[in-house]
C-alpha cells in the first residue's frame, strides 16, 4: 500500500501540498485529476522517491519513498509524460537495460505487449512516430512486472485505436492485483477504467472516493433543463446534463468531466457531501 500522511511540499517559495493525506491500497486503477500546476506529477515523483517532502511521510509497503531502497524501487515504476529516447536505440535494447533492476521483468510479457500495441521491438526509435514511441514505453513499463505503476499522461500521442488497446491492457493488469495510478487531463480516455478517483487542488485533496461512493452522493441527470440547484450544468445535444446532490438514492451514470467541474466550483459543498 502507498500511504501519504500529513505531507507538505513546495518548490522554493511556491507551496504545492499542505498537510495532505492519501492512501492507495493495492489492486485498483486510480485516476489522479486536477488543473495544471496543482502537483499531479509532483505527487507521482514523491511516491517513487524522486522528490522529498518538506514535512510528513510517503511510504510504499512501509518503506519511506525518498530513501529509495532497492527493495522499494523494484516494486515501483514511473513513466513520465515525456521521455528522451536515444535515436539509435530500440525498444528491445531500452527494456533490456531496465530489466536487471526489476527481478519481475518478463521478456515474454514485453513481446506480447509490443505485438498487442502493434510496434516492432527491434525498430529504432528515430524511425518511429511519437505515438509508436509512447506505445513502446508503455509496453516496456508494464512488462517490468512491478506492484505499483505510476503513469503520467499515458494516452498523450496515442490515436483512437491505440487508446482502446491501452485500456484493454490496463484492465487485464488490474485483474492481477496491481496498483496503477494514472495522472491525466484526458479523462475521456480512461473514464470507464479509473476507480477510485482523486481530485487535487492547490494545497489540498478535493475528492478521494470510489465511483460507487460518488454516485451515491451525486446524481448525474441527462437530458433535462438547467437546474438552479445543480452543482454543475452543461448543455448537451439532448438537453442539459446536471450534477446534483443525490437525495433519492437513485443510480446514475458517472460523467468524470462534469464531476471534475462540479468539484472545482463547489469545494465546500463537496467536502460536506463526502465528509
Amino acid at each position: 500500500m502507498i500511504e501519504i500522511r500529513n505531507l507538505d511540499f513546495s518548490y522554493k517559495k511556491t507551496p504545492v501540498f499542505s498537510d495532505i493525506n492519501l492512501s492507495f491500497p493495492q489492486g485498483a486503477i486510480y485516476g489522479l485529476l486536477g488543473e495544471n500546476g496543482v502537483g499531479k506529477t509532483t505527487l507521482l515523483k514523491i511516491i517513487c522517491g524522486l522528490q522529498r517532502p518538506l514535512k510528513g511521510t510517503c511510504t510504499v509497503d512501509g518503506m519511506t519513498s525518498h530513501d529509495r531502497l532497492p527493495e522499494m524501487l523494484q516494486r515501483v515504476v514511473f513513466l513520465p509524460d515525456e521521455v528522451t529516447l536515444p535515436d539509435n536505440s530500440t525498444p528491445q535494447r531500452y527494456v533490456s537495460e531496465l530489466a536487471p533492476f526489476y527481478p519481475t521483468f518478463s521478456q515474454g510479457a514485453f513481446l506480447h505487449l509490443m505485438q498487442e500495441l502493434e510496434v516492432e521491438p527491434e525498430r529504432k526509435f528515430r524511425e518511429m512516430s511519437f505515438g509508436q514511441q509512447k506505445k513502446s514505453l508503455i509496453a516496456a513499463t508494464l512488462s517490468l512486472g512491478t506492484d505499483y505503476v505510476l503513469l503520467d499522461e499515458p494516452t498523450n500521442g496515442l490515436d483512437i485505436p491505440s487508446k482502446a488497446q491501452f485500456r484493454s491492457i490496463l484492465s487485464k493488469i488490474a485483474d492481477e492485483g496491481k496498483t496503477i495510478i494514472i495522472s491525466t487531463h484526458q479523462v475521456k480516455d480512461v473514464e470507464n477504467l479509473i476507480d477510485p478517483i482523486v481530485i487535487l487542488s492547490h494545497n489540498a485533496v478535493l475528492l478521494d472516493a470510489s465511483v460507487q461512493k460518488i454516485t451515491e452522493k451525486l446524481y448525474f441527470e441527462y437530458g433535462g433543463e438547467a437546474r438552479e440547484d445543480a452543482l454543475y450544468s452543461e448543455l448537451m445535444p439532448a438537453g442539459y446534463m446536471n450534477v446534483i446532490p443525490n437525495t433519492t438514492g437513485d443510480e446514475s451514470q458517472l460523467n468524470i468531466e462534469a464531476l471534475f467541474n462540479a468539484v472545482l466550483r463547489n469545494k465546500n459543498r463537496i467536502n460536506e457531501l463526502f465528509k
